[in-house]
């Protein structure tokens, strides 16, 4: 019987794992801290819980300090990455073929990724490590996903809700307007 394989599939999840390690060497070369956030530690917190389960991502979000910028954009030259303000964005892009869809996009902690959310970035701590990535811990990324809440995060915290991450405990953390979030994206169901 054939084998189908989707190499469309396989050769994105390798790039985007390959661009996941470039920036951990990066920033382990220059001992700077950061965080993975976003859909790709959705996917890798998902995946570790309930293979197969996870939703891949086509770029890469990390949390850093503003006040790093300076270093990071000198880590990250080494390793064919640069650093680029588009848009109203920060951002690293390969060297070769930059593309704003393909980037690792920076977001500050302690700061609001826009004006009207209703909690900052969580600061830098304690990080889990899954597939030799730094992710922002679990209860961290909840509660970021719940105060973006876009259709997206919507999608992302619904797989983390049915691969049963998001614990009590994790509720028991969260404020009253996202417990209330949570509690819509649940009666949608």
């Amino acid at each position: 019987m054939p084998l189908y394989v989707n190499t469309f599939f396989e050769k994105r999840v390798e790039q985007l794992f390959d661009l996941a390690h470039r920036v951990e060497a990066a920033f382990a070369a220059a001992n700077l801290e950061y965080r993975v956030v976003g859909g790709l530690a959705t996917y890798l917190y998902v995946e570790e819980a309930v293979p197969f389960a996870g939703r891949l991502t086509r770029d890469i979000d990390i949390a850093v300090r503003r006040e790093d910028l300076e270093k990071i954009a000198a880590a990250v030259e080494p390793f064919d990455l640069r650093y680029r303000h588009v848009a109203g964005v920060d951002m690293l892009v390969e060297a070769e073929g930059p593309s704003a869809r393909r980037a690792v996009h920076l977001i500050f902690t302690g700061e609001k990724v826009r004006p009207h959310y209703t909690e900052p970035v969580p600061e830098i701590g304690p990080s889990p490590r899954l597939q030799g990535i730094r992710l922002i811990p679990l209860a961290d990324l909840v509660r970021m996903k719940l105060t973006s809440f876009r259709a997206k995060d919507e999608a992302h915290l619904k797989d983390m809700d049915e691969s049963r991450l998001i614990t009590p405990e994790i509720e028991s953390q969260l404020s009253e307007p996202l417990l209330a979030r949570l509690a819509q994206l649940r009666a949608r169901d």
